[in-house]
């Protein structure tokens, strides 16, 4: 693309979708780039979502399409491609690379999100989508009636349980503390549910089968004892890990979260780093809304200034 855009937004989670959202009103020339068909990031796998003010218990892909509801009536352009990489011309313009073409702009809101975190026990990668998932709400119907197993311990596991509960003859919770981390609130309905098995102080050290998952190893990190589990899927719920690779000029820390301040303005002027990408404090959808606000308004300062 020839023309020079006012903004590119990378990404289409609540960050992103903000980030639009904001440019718009802004009266900026944009363009969100969504990697996937599907608007929403994260929020899409996450269970009732009861601290987001105004919409107590909503489900997180309700939210997610509301968020983007929003956006289109408000006529936010989108497109759908795979970013490679961010250059910058001597003159400050941003070349934003993508698998089917490039965008110019004066500036980018980086909002790509964070993906899942691999379990990293033998026979993962071998099983997944052959029993082994990442997303409870996008897969669990396919279990229906059957013994399931979540590992992690926040709100993520916790959550997936929840789901899986409503679907699945019995879940196993397993988790490698003596105590999970998730929200208090989803503690207690976890604990409430009679077909949700915890299973604390515990590894998942490989996943077994033969097409498909039947069994999985767990050891007790405490006793060092083995025990094998007949499951017919597994729900890895272990953490996430930042969409950052693509955006190595700009400062990253140990653990690859772009560097941004509140203000989301990144080492190189005119991009900015909004939502899960962020290094910061707390991840959650509304402070992920509230970086895509700020970075547009960054945004429009530079933009202004230059």
């Amino acid at each position: 693309m020839d023309k020079i855009l006012d903004m590119v937004v990378i990404g289409s989670g609540p960050a992103g979708l903000t980030a639009g959202i904001y440019g718009v009103r802004a009266k900026l020339d944009l363009v969100v780039i969504e990697k996937e068909m599907m608007s929403g990031g994260q929020i899409l796998n996450t269970y009732d979502v009861d601290n987001f003010p105004g919409f107590l218990g909503i489900g997180g892909f309700e939210l997610g399409q509301k968020f983007r509801e929003h956006a289109d009536g408000l006529g936010v352009n989108f497109v759908t491609d795979n970013v490679r990489e961010i250059r910058v011309d001597a003159d400050g313009i941003k070349t934003v690379v993508c698998a089917e073409g490039s965008y110019r702009a004066r500036t980018v809101v980086i909002a790509s999100g964070a993906h899942h975190s691999l379990l990293g026990a033998p026979g993962e990668k071998e099983f997944t989508g052959m029993g082994v998932s990442y997303c409870a709400t996008c897969d669990g119907a396919l279990y229906r009636n059957r013994v399931t197993a979540v590992v992690g311990g926040g709100d993520v596991a916790l959550g997936d349980a929840l789901v899986l509960s409503r679907l699945c003859e019995k879940v196993y919770l397993i988790h490698r503390r003596d105590a999970f981390r998730g929200a208090r609130s989803l503690q207690e309905k976890v604990l409430a549910t009679e077909n949700i098995i915890p299973v604390m102080d515990s590894v998942v050290t490989e996943v077994l089968g033969t097409d498909r998952v039947d069994r999985i190893q767990v050891k007790n990190v405490k006793s060092g004892e083995l025990q094998e589990l007949p499951v017919s899927a597994l729900f890895v719920a272990v953490g996430i890990v930042p969409e950052s690779d693509a955006f190595a000029l700009v400062e990253r820390d140990a653990r690859g979260y772009i560097r941004a301040g509140e203000d989301c303005c990144t080492s190189i002027p005119g991009i900015y780093a909004a939502g899960d990408v962020r290094g910061k404090q707390l991840r959650q959808v509304i402070t992920a809304a509230a970086d895509g606000a700020n970075a547009v308004e960054s945004a429009v300062r530079y933009l202004n200034e230059n």
